[in-house]
């Protein structure tokens, strides 16, 4: 091993030293009850700037245990924005969401990028991107089978594995592009203060909209000084004081 590798190596292996404790001890305290301090060691994991789903989980379990509904929420949104099909999020989710106070409807969402979507969610878009890499693999190693191969039968069946797996690399890269358009075109946030009044216009003299409560979900559409224009899961719009908010991504 060169001495640059071996730099690379102890890199890496201190980053997880770094982490880990703090994400264990999380565990640890969390086990004994202790969700105050278990919330203190995974955010000293979080401020070394590391992340993961499982981090962001067990801190929305922490919070939901304190009965604090936002930070909850929150953590959980975060935890599925990096892992979109975990069910133990998905379910957490589900019961943290009937803590608040607020029941706003969704409307489902129609278009022809969001039927993609719809179909392409079964991944997260780093997903499809590992996916990509390793049918480019596969295309790799078929065409020089294809290449090298002195007997015709196998060049055949070499030719028409290399074909299917240029397919479906497309079909992967297609699939990472539109689903981190239509995921990063998305900006969710939670409303973190006990009380938010959405203004029809961004200044505190507007009209009120609609009277939100902790927890709620809405998404940042565009912002002016210290305003966030939001809308709701019903279609419902306005500009909520961006300090009510806490955008998730």
């Amino acid at each position: 091993m060169t001495m640059k590798k071996l730099v690379y190596v102890l890199l890496f292996l201190s980053q997880l030293s770094w982490a880990n404790p703090g994400f264990e001890a999380g565990n640890d305290w969390y086990k004994k009850g202790n969700y105050n301090q278990a919330i203190l060691a995974y955010e000293s994991v979080l401020e070394s700037h590391k992340e993961s789903a499982d981090l962001y989980f067990n801190l929305g379990n922490c919070y939901y245990k304190l009965n604090k509904v936002a930070p909850a929420i929150y953590n959980y949104e975060k935890a599925l924005y990096l892992n979109p099909t975990d069910a133990d999020i998905q379910n957490n989710l589900k019961f943290a969401n009937k803590m608040t106070i607020d029941e706003i409807k969704v409307v489902p969402k129609v278009g022809f990028a969001h039927m993609l979507h719809e179909q392409m969610s079964v991944f997260h878009y780093d997903s499809w991107a590992w996916i990509a890499v390793c049918f480019s693999f596969v295309f790799l190693a078929c065409f020089v089978g294809y290449y090298f191969s002195p007997y015709a039968a196998k060049k055949r069946l070499f030719f028409v594995s290399m074909c299917l797996g240029l397919v479906f690399l497309l079909l992967a890269i297609i699939s990472a592009v539109v689903e981190k358009k239509y995921t990063t075109s998305e900006h969710p946030a939670i409303v973190f203060a006990e009380m938010a009044s959405v203004k029809s216009e961004p200044k505190s003299g507007a009209a009120e909209v609609v009277l939100l409560h902790e927890g709620a979900k809405v998404f940042v559409l565009d912002s002016l000084d210290n305003w966030k224009k939001i809308q709701l899961t019903d279609g419902t719009d306005g500009w909520i004081n961006q300090d009510y908010i806490k955008q998730v991504h």
